[in-house]
């Protein structure tokens, strides 16, 4: 679930400057930009099949893409039980009284109750009663806890606070859109009487004050707030738990060893598994009263669709094989020890180890990771792209030198098609010409326009550190494009060592490539790239996605079948050898077993399409990702630079600098940020570039003994560079 922020034609609030630049008309027909192609929209962020094949089915509304959306701040007479001049007056007020508030009376023996809490009290867990304490004391301490956690809920406070933010809303947004078949799917998950547990990827600060009002107002009860503590005073913090505030005990992110923290643990555990999560921050408020002095936008909230927690925890461990470290898979291969890429996927988990998951058991912590890998995929793929997303990538990848708008504007409706071919929303629609207006107005920081003859504008990127939020916009874009750019950079390394990259597209196409060894580039940079960029379901076997990258290369034109002397048609299925075994394997089971079942693939080879858009396609294609690989490649540069041992903070620190530095120098501002920096670092950890120790500072990053040497250095920052298109 996340919230966007939709930007809304404003053309009659633009100043006379910004009107006497647009005033020149090309002679063109205007163009309406809609969000949908043929009749639907395209509907995103479903479920996972593999893992809960029921849930894909049964919590699916069959009629979503016939609906639309709703203004949920719009009330009105019509919205109440009551008409009359002084109900379309007070209609605010009156909704609010009408919301319907659940009680939660039980709620505190229902915790008394779980089965964790009972642990301790009866000492069956360390900690508990049984290891000297009494249990009737255990009990007025878990009363303690509870207290500190939270507070009934009292109906009038939410109803006036309903209200106040009902009206506040309005002042800051002209509309908060929700689409309807969304919501739909979210009440019939909740028919079934279970709890219903909300994840943010919190792309907004606003997320902790509306999504509890939006659901409120959809008739799904009071959403449970989860606030910092530190944050708030004591009075706040009483005032907020009335309101379905809940507040962490500072005991349940003790260390796992000690006593005091295993009873807040535990009541905490039981006080969340029945309550939607929400996090907030104090500074929504503060950032608030900021917008409610800008031009008033508007708000659309996504929501993925619903799955069973406890039909995933029974398929998702049979999806489990053997992985290795990204250590294991590539450092070999970097170093030219190996060249043969392992039969087994990569174990890479980024998730923060907080004290409650690690009071998990083991297996208990690796299906919590993979779930927030399909969260993640999930609230990602159903988050709408933005113009400014769209406007950014052109300007980045495309056209930094400048382009002329006449040519802007076709090239922004072909990027805006070819985002709606795959799959993904956008979140604007328009006339192209005031669409394309009101991007650039956005981005008027970062963009200069200059007005050339015969009335035509020229649009150029500013240099200089404006390029790094032109970048981060741009990143928005990258999911819809992420397969076809890992294959068009996997192509670039392959034919790295065969053709200069600035040599002729006629040359290049002329290289025969195999599908071995596109699985083979695919693979290893599939293997460099974070899992949370590729946003590769944990279900999802890499070779399926190598496939999948290759279908996508041929699909988009990029790609054509080269057919040898001798060789099969790649068209003729008919002759196609298909054993019992495999015509019976499940969907992403390959084992070392089906090895004979790739050798049919060597005799299939491929070109680069010589067409006239291909080259230009496939170098915006490769710089969708330069931003990271130039951080990575220059990460490898600073490896025989930076001051270590040094804490990981410290290290990243002085990572950015350097990037920042080389900016300057070198210009590419794109990959000087905090973010490709950490990400940098922790990739080179999991490389085994960088080893961490433990101190009473803290972790403590070292150079590994393997890449003290340049001569390993500049084998690692080759191994990226393959991959980069200049």
């Amino acid at each position: 679930m996340v919230t966007m922020l939709e930007a809304r034609l404003q053309t009659q609030q633009r100043n006379s400057q910004e009107t006497g630049l647009w005033s020149s008309g090309f002679g063109m027909k205007l163009e309406a930009v809609t969000p949908f192609l043929g009749k639907y929209r395209p509907f995103v962020g479903r479920c996972c099949q593999t893992c809960t094949p029921k849930s894909w089915e049964s919590l699916f509304h069959r009629s979503i893409m016939d609906l639309g959306f709703c203004n949920v701040i719009l009330v009105k007479e019509e919205n109440t039980r009551f008409r009359g001049w002084l109900v379309r007056r007070l209609c605010y007020f009156l909704w609010s009284l009408e919301q319907h508030i659940p009680p939660c009376q039980d709620a505190p023996q229902k915790i008394m109750e779980s089965t964790g809490v009972q642990n301790v009290i009866s000492g069956r867990a360390p900690g508990g009663a049984g290891e000297g304490q009494v249990p009737g004391l255990v009990k007025k301490e878990v009363q303690r806890i509870l207290g500190h956690i939270q507070a009934p809920l009292h109906p009038f406070l939410l109803r006036l606070f309903s209200w106040a933010l009902l009206r506040f809303l309005n002042c800051v947004f002209l509309n908060v859109q929700l689409h309807k078949g969304q919501m739909k799917m979210v009440h019939k998950a909740t028919q079934a009487g279970l709890p219903l547990v909300l994840l943010s990827t919190h792309k907004s600060l606003l997320d902790g004050i509306l999504m509890p009002f939006v659901l409120l107002s959809q008739g799904l009860g009071v959403l449970r707030v989860v606030w910092d503590p530190r944050a708030c005073s004591p009075t706040l913090r009483a005032l907020l738990k009335k309101l379905g505030g809940l507040f962490l005990p500072p005991e349940a992110n003790l260390t796992l060893d000690s006593s005091e923290g295993v009873l807040a643990r535990a009541v905490v555990h039981a006080s969340l598994v029945p309550l939607g999560l929400w996090t907030g921050a104090l500074a929504v408020l503060r950032s608030l009263w900021g917008w409610g002095r800008s031009p008033r936008v508007c708000v659309r909230v996504h929501l993925a669709q619903p799955f069973s927690l406890q039909e995933y925890t029974t398929n998702a461990r049979s999806c489990w094989g053997s992985r290795q470290t990204l250590e294991q898979l590539l450092q070999p291969i970097v170093l030219g020890q190996c060249n043969v890429v392992p039969d087994t996927e990569k174990e890479q988990e980024w998730t923060p180890a907080t004290g409650p998951l690690l009071a998990l058991k083991e297996e208990d912590q690796l299906l919590v990771r993979r779930l927030s890998r399909h969260v993640l995929n999930a609230s990602v793929t159903s988050s709408a792209v933005m113009s400014t997303a769209i406007m950014a990538a052109l300007l980045l990848f495309k056209h930094q030198k400048g382009v002329f708008l006449s040519q802007l504007l076709g090239e922004f409706s072909w990027l805006t098609e070819e985002t709606l071919l795959r799959g993904f929303d956008v979140g604007f629609s328009g006339q192209l010409r005031c669409l394309v207006q009101h991007t650039l107005s956005l981005l008027r920081a970062h963009v200069a326009l200059l007005r050339v003859h015969q009335g035509d504008l020229l649009v150029v990127p500013r240099p200089g550190p404006g390029l790094t939020r032109l970048a981060r916009l741009s990143a928005e874009l990258l999911p819809a494009f992420l397969s076809e750019a890992v294959g068009a950079c996997a192509v670039r390394g392959l034919l790295a060592g065969r053709v200069p990259s600035e040599g002729p597209w006629e040359l290049q196409g002329i290289e025969l490539l195999s599908q071995n060894e596109l699985y083979r580039q695919i693979l290893l940079l599939l293997h460099l790239l974070p899992q949370d960029l590729l946003l590769l379901q944990p279900c999802q076997s890499s070779y399926c996605y190598c496939q999948e990258v290759l279908d996508r290369l041929i699909q988009c034109g990029l790609l054509v079948a080269e057919e040898t002397p001798g060789s099969r048609a790649a068209c003729d299925t008919g002759r196609q050898r298909l054993s019992a075994k495999l015509l019976w394997k499940p969907s992403g089971d390959f084992t070392d077993s089906d090895s004979d079942d790739f050798e049919e693939a060597e005799g299939r080879y491929f070109r680069l399409s010589q067409q006239s858009r291909c080259p230009d396609f496939f170098l915006f294609l490769c710089r969708l990702l330069s931003p990271l690989l130039q951080a990575f490649a220059q990460a490898a540069t600073f490896l025989h630079q930076g001051q270590l041992p040094d804490t990981e903070s410290g290290y990243t620190e002085q990572l950015l600098q350097f990037l920042q530095a080389t900016a300057q120098e070198e210009g590419f501002f794109e990959c000087a940020d905090p973010n490709l920096a950490i990400s940098a670092v922790w990739t080179f950890r999991d490389l085994g570039v960088l080893q961490q120790t433990p101190s009473p500072a803290g972790p403590m990053l070292y150079l590994s003994p393997t890449f003290t040497s340049r001569e390993n250095q500049e084998k690692l920052e080759q191994f990226i560079r393959q991959f980069i298109c200049s």
